[in-house]
């Protein structure tokens, strides 16, 4: 069934936009006339599969990207209503009617016309992979596959929220020392631009020879009262030159190698893709997909080539009928207390819930080092603060003082 996007008045004269299913543009005024609205437009959405959109993207698709939250409430909508005994096509329209996001509701609208035409529900997810992963798609078809399409979903929404939720205590951890560099660095800019140059101008007249500290902070002050705006050019080009060399084959495989090596940093994003692996991991076990399709997946989001190299090589190892733990445990990015956890779920057949246990352990390590680090850098930058306008204010009155003690 085609799928129309329309514009319409409703009864207090206002305009009202979305998208409505029906056999024809006529059926679709129709529809919409008999909904209490009257259309003013209704044409036919194109639903390109594979998202292949012509054009750059536009203002308006910019923010109405889809967001983990929605497709985490939208699965597990959709897991209870297929659990309460209701029909897939109507489990859709249902959730169709809710939606606000316009290019979920879109999306949605050309899934459902898929299901009804036939094909399977993983099948007429796989045509929109920017609001679908491979990891969402392929429990779904596992979930079909096996007759538990519900279980499937709700698993899969505990998995979504459960990223995101680290996701999201990571970003906060990290906006109060964000906030503050930032702050720091506009006022000090302030400083060395406005207010140093205006207390200095007394030192040009003076004939004495001026403290090594003040002859620097007057030098600094110049160049960033003449030069500021080269400072920040140079400072955008070697953010967009940076971008550039991570987006090449070597250059991403160097900023994987520094991401993961780097002091504090780099443990942290060790355990942030170590416990992405094994949630991962457990969760496409658990919904029944294969073992050497599950380690293709996972090697596509841990997000480090690095590990990925090492997940390649496991899965050659496992084709050839090795155990996991085996080419695991020669990575020295895999600890060992991961690879004897995996190899215990090996043998007694409980792996997926050893993977489950050690996403949980590196997620509250992740978690700890977190509130660790940024408990650190408070006072370090506190620290680092006062030191600059310790150094400051010393400049400034070096020379004052050795003024008074000329005029005694």
């Amino acid at each position: 069934m085609p799928v129309y996007e329309y514009t319409a008045l409703n009864k207090a004269g206002k305009n009202v936009n979305g998208i409505i299913d029906a056999d024809s543009a006529v059926a679709a005024r129709q529809k919409l006339r008999g909904s209490g609205v009257f259309p003013v437009e209704v044409k036919e959405t194109t639903g390109k599969p594979k998202d292949q959109v012509s054009g750059s993207a536009t203002i308006s698709t910019l923010f109405r990207r889809i967001k983990p939250g929605e497709l985490s409430v939208l699965t597990r909508q959709l897991s209870t209503l297929i659990g309460a005994g209701i029909t897939l096509v109507s489990s859709l329209e249902a959730l169709i009617s809710q939606l606000t996001n316009p290019s979920l509701k879109k999306i949605m609208a050309h899934v459902k016309e898929s299901v009804n035409e036939g094909n399977s529900l993983a099948f007429s997810l796989s045509q929109h992979p920017k609001a679908f992963s491979p990891i969402y798609i392929n429990m779904v078809r596992a979930g079909e596959a096996s007759g538990s399409l519900d279980l499937v979903l709700d698993r899969l929404a505990e998995y979504s929220e459960a990223q995101e939720a680290l996701r999201g205590r990571f970003k906060a951890a990290m906006v109060y020392p964000i906030i503050m560099t930032c702050l720091g660095a506009a006022i000090l800019l302030f400083l060395m631009i406005k207010v140093v140059p205006e207390i200095t101008k007394m030192f040009s007249d003076m004939e004495q020879t001026l403290p090594l500290a003040t002859i620097i902070l007057i030098g600094l002050s110049d160049f960033l009262r003449r030069f500021w705006w080269l400072l920040l050019a140079g400072l955008a080009a070697a953010i967009v030159l940076v971008n550039r060399f991570r987006r090449t084959s070597k250059g991403g495989y160097i900023w994987d190698d520094i991401k993961i090596r780097v002091p504090i940093i780099g443990g942290i994003n060790q355990k942030m893709a170590l416990a992405r692996f094994s949630r991962t991991l457990g969760s496409l076990l658990d919904s029944g997909v294969p073992l050497l399709t599950a380690l293709h997946i996972v090697r596509n989001i841990v997000n480090n080539r690095l590990i990925s190299d090492v997940i390649d090589k496991a899965m050659e190892e496992v084709q050839a009928g090795k155990n996991l733990s085996v080419p695991l445990s020669q990575s020295v990015w895999f600890p060992p207390i991961a690879i004897q956890m995996i190899s215990v779920g090996e043998r007694s057949g409980e792996l997926e819930k050893m993977l489950h246990k050690i996403a949980d352990i590196y997620e509250r390590e992740t978690e700890s080092r977190i509130m660790a680090m940024t408990s650190m850098l408070q006072p370090a930058m506190i620290v680092a603060m006062a030191a600059v306008v310790l150094f400051i204010a010393l400049a400034i009155l070096l020379p004052i003082f050795e003024m008074n003690q000329m005029v005694r």
